[in-house]
């Protein structure tokens, strides 16, 4: 029988994978992608991590989007299934922007969500 594919957890929007290209270009160092994750902190207990990667650990997942290697932190990936990473300029601020389907709160500033863990499918 045949397998399902597994569905990527997180994916990269046109505007986010151009911006993430750019400053992959731009940086000093050679890196092999983007390091994603999630640690406690904030106002609302969490906070998403971005940084460059400069290898994979072991237990990473790893999705390729638009031509960015995305490297998750095994710790973060029941909190990150479903998310869409996105790219956006409003009149004074650009920044990514984490759309989150386990997300169920953020604080006032942005800077801190709430999100719990996705279910297994039964």
């Amino acid at each position: 029988m045949a397998r399902r594919p597994r569905p990527k957890v997180v994916t990269l929007t046109d505007a986010a994978a151009a911006r993430m290209q750019e400053i992959m270009a731009a940086a000093e160092e050679t890196y092999i992608g983007v390091k994603i994750g999630v640690k406690n902190g904030g106002c609302a207990g969490m906070e998403y991590t971005m940084d460059y990667a400069t290898e994979a650990g072991p237990m990473d997942e790893s999705v390729e989007e638009n031509g960015i290697k995305i490297l998750i932190d095994p710790k973060a990936i029941l909190f990150l299934i479903g998310t869409q990473i996105d790219y956006v300029t409003e009149k004074l601020s650009q920044r990514f922007v984490f759309n989150n389907p386990n997300q169920t709160d953020a604080c006032g500033c942005g800077e801190s969500v709430t999100i719990v863990p996705a279910k297994a499918d039964a």
